[in-house]
């Protein structure tokens, strides 16, 4: 018999669904007085390609986050958003789960900055949990870029695909290097855990581009 409960996506944000490198590229450029260009796209975890002590990322990121509104101008990742409205009109329940609240300031940014981003991307998701303990988080699947939270989470019984970056090749599979691909495997994976289908998000249309329509048509224009 088919299960009636709901298959839970947890899905990070940086790496994953926005562009992180990119955005904090430009703010370790602006810092330096130096062309985005001049800092190597295939990078390691800990930035050390870019010269960066944990110290100098602390600063700059702080900085990008309170005074540029960086995590409110990320770019998103292509496909990204078609895939996660494909996936919820499916049946499937998004769990956004990001850890945004690790420097001691900027939190009131940082959370706005996050919710106000996923709407103008159009990403769909029913719940955001911001922490950085994401095996306290419960989901059928998760999505990570970040080494050490693919590890935690495999660590404590739960099954992560990995969203394949320069700094996550050693990684075990299953990995996805796309949105296609990751859309592929989690549809693979609600189909072998027996999950219905459930009614799409409440009060919005079909399509990518329904939440700015609907917003559209509430604000008369």
């Amino acid at each position: 018999m088919l299960a009636t409960m709901d298959f839970v996506f947890g899905v990070d944000l940086d790496g994953v669904c926005a562009d992180y490198t990119a955005g904090f590229r430009a703010a370790v450029a602006a810092d330096r007085g130096i062309e985005p260009e001049e800092l190597p796209l295939e990078r390691s975890w800990g930035f050390q390609e870019w010269g960066l002590s944990p110290e100098d990322f602390v600063r700059i990121h702080q900085h990008a986050v309170t005074e540029l509104r960086m995590l409110r101008h990320l770019p998103a990742m292509e496909g990204c958003a078609d895939a996660l409205w494909r996936l919820s009109d499916a049946g499937v329940w998004i769990r956004i789960i990001t850890h945004r609240l690790y420097s001691n300031w900027g939190h009131a940014e940082a959370v706005s900055d996050t919710v106000s981003w996923l709407d103008e991307a159009s990403i769909p998701y029913r719940d955001i949990c911001f922490l950085g303990a994401k095996p306290q988080v419960e989901a059928d699947l998760y999505v990570d870029d970040a080494p050490h939270n693919v590890e935690g989470l495999r660590k404590a019984g739960n099954e992560v695909v990995v969203f394949d970056q320069p700094y996550n090749r050693e990684l075990a599979g299953p990995r996805a290097s796309n949105w296609d691909e990751l859309e592929e495997v989690v549809m693979a994976k609600v189909a072998e855990h027996g999950h219905l289908s459930q009614l799409q998000l409440p009060g919005v249309d079909a399509g990518a581009g329904r939440l700015a329509r609907k917003k559209g048509l509430e604000s008369g224009a």
